[in-house]
């Protein structure tokens, strides 16, 4: 009998053993993949590339886009584009294309954007035109496309995205682009009260990095270092870094702090 209990105990010491040992490495294995997971995430940066000033044909970390994925010369951040690959060859697998019609715009591509915005404006009041051009397009220094991680899709109109086959892209980004690391930070400002652009379905952001640009953006810019554009005294008054660049949805705040 003595020896019978004494089996059962040793039994029972080696099975807890293993058990314990089986847990320690489960809780390695996490440990490991949070640490891989933060890692990741870390980026170098500065103010100079937050704000869009630097030469991104030319800077490391950024790769023209194949023809295959755009309709013209397009620049992405390298993990940007790695990740639109898998999400719009997935899409491809379920019927949905995606072409890229805008990537990566420094600070020299959106003044000019803003610039002919501006001297084409008819608005009554500086003020007036610096609002009119925001309802869709940024101040330089202030757009996440300075950042190489925000891309425009197929349509730049949101009304080619509440019918028909631009419907089918929108539902399918909806369901599936979070999975590969996509948000959309411009949503319907109805439904969660932010500020800023307007709605734009076709604007979609690679979350891994332009979180931590975000961060750093906000750590280290203030109203008063927006400047070198016409129009760019009314940052101040208009709070752009409070209501534009921090005006995204409440999901890609959350994960932005």
């Amino acid at each position: 009998m003595r020896i019978i209990l004494f089996l059962f105990l040793t039994l029972m010491i080696s099975c807890s053993s293993d058990k314990s040992s089986s847990n320690d490495q489960q809780a390695q294995t996490v440990q490991a993949a949070e640490a891989t997971n933060k890692d990741t995430l870390q980026v170098d940066t500065s103010i100079e590339f937050v704000t869009g000033q630097f030469d991104f044909e030319t800077h490391d970390d950024f790769v023209r886009v194949d023809s295959q994925y755009a309709d013209k010369e397009i620049y992405l951040h390298e993990k940007t584009y790695e990740a639109f690959k898998a999400m719009a060859d997935s899409a491809k697998a379920d019927g949905i294309t995606f072409t890229l019609i805008s990537g990566t715009r420094n600070f020299d591509y959106q003044k000019s954007i803003w610039d002919r915005k501006w001297n084409n404006s008819t608005a009554d009041s500086d003020l007036d035109k610096a609002l009119e051009i925001l309802e869709y397009s940024s101040m330089p220094m202030t757009s996440r496309h300075h950042w190489g991680t925000d891309i425009d899709l197929n349509d730049l109109n949101n009304s080619y995205f509440e019918s028909g086959q631009g419907r089918k892209e929108y539902e399918w980004l909806k369901a599936h682009a979070n999975d590969f690391g996509f948000y959309q930070p411009y949503t319907d400002k109805s439904l969660n009260g932010r500020t800023g652009y307007n709605e734009e379905k076709w604007h979609w952001s690679y979350l891994p990095l332009a979180s931590q640009y975000l961060k750093f953006y906000n750590q280290h810019i203030s109203n008063a270092d927006i400047t070198g554009f016409k129009g760019s005294e009314l940052a101040k008054e208009i709070d752009m870094v409070g209501n534009y660049v921090n005006g995204i949805s409440s999901t890609i705040k959350k994960e932005s702090r």
